[in-house]
């Protein structure tokens, strides 16, 4: 295979998911060597960042931001899969922080399963279901709206946060990768931040399409200690448990 056409046929593998330099040996039968050279050549290109371990992700070329009813439509069944899963974790009377997001709503959904709990959010999509807690009760993050993913940030929000702890706390994301959380803005990314700081536990809800994905351009790093919660199966899960996560997948999650 000529160098030309193996470097182009290696950023769509890494596009594909297949980011350590042992899997892209594998895949095409090549050195290592010869694969971070070419991994070399295509970071020079601007066309990926390397990561420690020989791995490699995308760069985030901005993508335009989906719409919330978007969100809502994409991946409908596994969200709620995901969201099963997540509330295996939770327990009566625990004090949750929700982040914003359509995977984070699908969660908020089934909430009312456990009873007495305090269910902070800046999402305000969430806001049906969680207004119908049992021996439960909502604290609103305020601040400035975002009305295309329907939450609150801002100095408010980071000021609200800042007197409050949380028992564990579910997080979304536009994309995860090595580099962290993606997203689409600073704000949103530094308030992810601030939230991680607040939390017990740590949980990032993602489906198998946002692991390696880097739609966007902002980010929040991971914690050192969290928790995956996604339906992918394959090896990039061997990544993130390499930067602290534990691994779960919605077929270990109660039934519903």
């Amino acid at each position: 295979m000529k160098v030309a056409k193996r470097r182009h046929d290696m950023l769509e593998a890494v596009h594909a998911g297949i980011t350590s330099i042992e899997a892209l040996c594998r895949h095409f039968g090549i050195s290592e060597a010869t694969a971070r050279r070419d991994l070399g050549a295509l970071s020079e290109q601007g066309l990926l960042v390397r990561t420690y371990g020989g791995a490699a992700t995308t760069i985030g070329q901005r993508e335009p931001e989906l719409t919330l009813e978007q969100r809502r439509m994409r991946q409908g069944e596994v969200k709620a899969r995901l969201a099963a899963c997540a509330l295996a974790c939770i327990e009566d009377g625990d004090t949750l922080l929700l982040d914003g997001g359509t995977t984070t709503a699908a969660l908020a959904a089934r909430l009312g399963e456990r009873r007495g709990l305090h269910v902070v959010t800046n999402n305000m999509a969430a806001l049906p279901w969680l207004t119908q807690l049992p021996e439960g009760h909502t604290t609103v993050l305020g601040g400035d709206l975002r009305a295309s993913s329907m939450t609150a940030y801002g100095p408010l929000a980071h000021a609200a946060l800042s007197r409050l702890t949380v028992d564990r706390l579910f997080l979304s994301a536009d994309g995860v990768t090595e580099l962290g959380l993606c997203e689409a803005s600073p704000e949103q990314a530094w308030l992810k931040e601030a939230m991680i700081a607040r939390a017990a536990e740590v949980y990032v809800m993602a489906d198998a399409t946002k692991l390696g994905h880097a739609s966007q351009q902002h980010w929040t790093p991971f914690p050192h200690q969290w928790t995956l919660i996604t339906d992918a199966t394959d090896e990039r899960l061997d990544t993130f448990r390499t930067l602290g996560a534990a691994v779960l997948n919605p077929e270990m999650a109660t039934a519903p």
